[in-house]
């Protein structure tokens, strides 16, 4: 039932979520106000888990290693490292490239204090006729 209930939720929103860009756009809406339940539908939570190469939210040079999905989800809600760091930065959704079953979702966040950005491409792939992110990859820091 509580299944059910999300995706009732997640259709009533009005996103799109058959669009990688409006998948994005509600996952910043579902980090807000902190709704596990939703992050849980929107993410590829295994494939998170494996990234032991890059740390997301930007904070050091070694990335934090997780070794179970509601680690991952703590992180991203309430005073998570990644949330507290992705919502001190200005959010800029970009353009969406769709490749067959794969997409990615260009996201900039800019450091305006420190006059600084991050490109990133937020990597989705269709699992179950539904766009799920399973990779949050810096591409470029950007002067």
């Amino acid at each position: 039932m509580p299944a059910l209930t999300i995706l009732f939720g997640l259709a009533c929103s009005g996103q799109n979520l058959q669009d990688p860009k409006q998948v994005v756009i509600a996952f910043f809406g579902a980090m807000e106000k902190n709704d596990q339940a939703s992050l849980a539908h929107l993410l590829d939570l295994a494939a998170l888990m494996k990234n032991v190469e890059q740390d997301y939210a930007f904070q050091g040079s070694e990335p934090r290693v997780f070794t179970n999905p509601q680690q991952i989800l703590e992180d991203l809600t309430n005073d998570g490292q990644t949330k507290q760091r992705w919502f001190s930065l200005q959010r800029i959704v970009n353009r969406a490239e769709i490749m067959g079953e794969t997409a990615t979702v260009e996201v900039t966040f800019v450091d305006k204090a420190a006059s600084k950005g991050y490109r990133t491409r937020f990597g989705l792939r269709k699992t179950n006729g539904n766009w799920k992110i399973y990779s949050f990859r810096t591409v470029q820091d950007t002067p």
